[in-house]
Parts: structure tokens; sequence; C-alpha cells
């Protein structure tokens, strides 16, 4: 049975990921930094926050915070589009509102806003908007003609203590996993290396991480300890790694039906991390089953299943992967 995208009626946080079609190695240096830009202006119309992010070469993943719905001002509104839309556009849709308000014709305004609100707080319409126009700049700029993306993307509801940051540690690993750098901070597509570079929204959204964990610090001591985690989740990111680290040493230890410690397992390719549904501490995971229980086969009782093949301090999925959970390094 196909499990459908879980998708919270409140507040909540996803792992997202998505491939080129045909796996294509297409989105060079420039690519990157259009695809980073534009998926910044549709998370500032969206009103979600992007807490990390790692774009490759043919995928790209995101840590995406949707809050709640909340009613949007005529003011806020235009502030908003300006990110997505031109000047020209913008500028009638605020004269429009405010002739509209001036005739009294509130139905009408509210109505015009709604064409717009409607793509805010929401998961579906934030990716659909950042795929569907980042095809768009594409292929007018490549004078391509087509889909760009293959199949549908995926999404894992997460939650719980620890969770965030370990999904976080595994999307800045992209770049290390795929052999493209050694030190995360030296890849600027992913969020940490963003943050390093000065940008602002990056760094809210790292904080973001260790306020979910009841810590409250300026950037310079967020930074160092977010940089403590990669490393240490990363299993020694130096150009001499442990022994036992390369891909054949982790290859043989699977084959074997043993366990990698977490650091080992973030360097490989971790399904469940894009297939688990869910992801999260047992509670949370359970708690979610019962609030989308219609989503799962009706002979099911029971919500959190423990991740195989890693040492993962109780981290659990609401589906049990029973082929190629962990998958070792390759060329992203």
């Amino acid at each position: 049975m196909r499990v459908s995208r879980i998708k919270e009626t409140g507040p909540a946080h996803y792992h997202i990921m998505s491939r080129i079609v045909d796996r294509q190695m297409l989105m060079n240096p420039s690519e990157k930094e259009c695809f980073r830009k534009l998926m910044r202006s549709v998370a500032a119309f969206s009103g979600c926050q992007v807490i990390t992010h790692g774009i490759l070469t043919n995928h790209w993943h995101s840590l995406l915070h949707v809050p709640e719905r909340k009613p949007v001002s005529d003011a806020e509104l235009i502030v908003r589009l300006a990110h997505l839309y031109s000047r020209i556009e913008v500028r009638g849709i605020s004269e429009s509102l405010q002739r509209y308000r001036e005739l009294g014709h509130d139905k009408a305004a509210e109505a015009l806003k709604q064409r717009y609100t409607c793509r805010m707080y929401d998961l579906s319409e934030f990716v659909k908007t950042l795929k569907q126009r980042y095809t768009q700049s594409y292929n007018r700029r490549r004078n391509r003609k087509g889909t760009l993306w293959e199949e549908r993307y995926k999404s894992v509801l997460v939650g719980g203590r620890g969770a965030l940051l370990t999904i976080a540690a595994y999307i800045e690993l992209n770049a290390v996993r795929a052999g493209i750098v050694n030190d995360p901070g030296d890849y600027r597509f992913c969020g940490y290396g963003e943050a390093l570079g000065g940008s602002k929204v990056a760094r809210e959204g790292i904080m973001t991480l260790f306020k979910h964990l009841d810590y409250k610090a300026d950037w310079p001591e967020v930074a160092r300890l977010y940089r403590q985690q990669l490393f240490v989740r990363g299993e020694q990111l130096a150009e001499d790694p442990k022994p036992g680290f390369s891909p054949e040493a982790v290859q043989a230890v699977l084959e074997a039906g043993g366990t990698l410690p977490k650091g080992q397992a973030l360097r490989c390719r971790v399904r469940y991390f894009s297939d688990g549904v869910i992801l999260g501490s047992r509670s949370f995971v359970d708690e979610a089953f019962k609030r989308h229980r219609d989503y799962f086969s009706p002979n099911r009782t029971t919500g959190a299943r423990t991740m195989k093949h890693g040492q993962w301090e109780g981290l659990c999925t609401a589906r049990r992967l029973r082929m190629s959970v962990i998958q070792v390094p390759h060329p992203a």
C-alpha cells in the first residue's frame, strides 16, 4: 500500500527532497545560486522558514518549517508579493485592493487576496511554486521545454527532541557525502555554508534548531556549537578519516548486518530521511500516527518503527523499510 505524504493542519517541520528528471547533473554553480535565491523568495512569500538546505547537481534537500496559518493584512500581502512578482504586477494588485476598499467592496478585496494567500503556510504550495518557477526560469534560459523534475517530491514529517538537528546534519553533509568538499562549511549551497558567508536568514534558520532544544544564544555561540555537532555527527571530516570509514568498509558492515555509528550512517544515503513518512521520537511518531490514522493500513495497530542499521538514539519512523535502508556514499 502506498502511503501518501502527510501534512499537518498546524505548525510542523518537514524534510523535503526532489530530484531532476533522469537524475541528470544539470545544476552547475550558477544554477544552484538561481535555485537558492528563488527558494528564499518563495519562503518569504509563503511565510514558511527554510531551516537549512542542500543543493546538489541533480537534487535538493530542505528542512522546512510551516507555521500556523494566520491572517495576512493588505500591507503584508503587498510586501510578500514583491518577493515573487514584478513591480508592475504588485502595483496593479495594490491599486486594485485600495480601490475595492475605498468603494467598500470588501468581498471583492478578500477574493483578490485569497488568490495569493491560499498559497501561503502550506507545504505543497511551497514546493509547487518553487519547482514550477525554477523550471520556467531554467527552460527559458536554456531554450528547453518539458518537465525538469522526477516524479513527486518526497517529504517526511519531522519532530521530537533531537530529530531536527539530526536531519539538519544529514542535509549539511550532502556535499561531503558526494565527495565535493571535506568540510560542509566550504560548500556555499547548503545552509551552513550560506550562514558562514554572512546570510542573516541562513543564520536565523540554524539558530532555530537550538531554540527547539531550549538553548538560546547569539550567532557566534550557535555557530561554534553547530560546527561541533556537524563534525561529531560526520565522524571526523578531516583529510584522514577514522579507520573503517571508507565506502567499502561501510558496505562490509552493512552486508554483515552490523550497526553503524550515527556519524558514519549520516555520511551515507539514509532512506529513512526521505521515505520514512514521519520521523522523530517514539512519542512524536505515535501521536502523529494517531492524527493521520487514515493514511495507513487498517490492519496496523501502532505507529512508531525503530530505525535499523544505525545508532539513532531513539529516533523512529512511521514506515519500516526493508531494502537498501542505508547506501554508501556516491557522487550526487
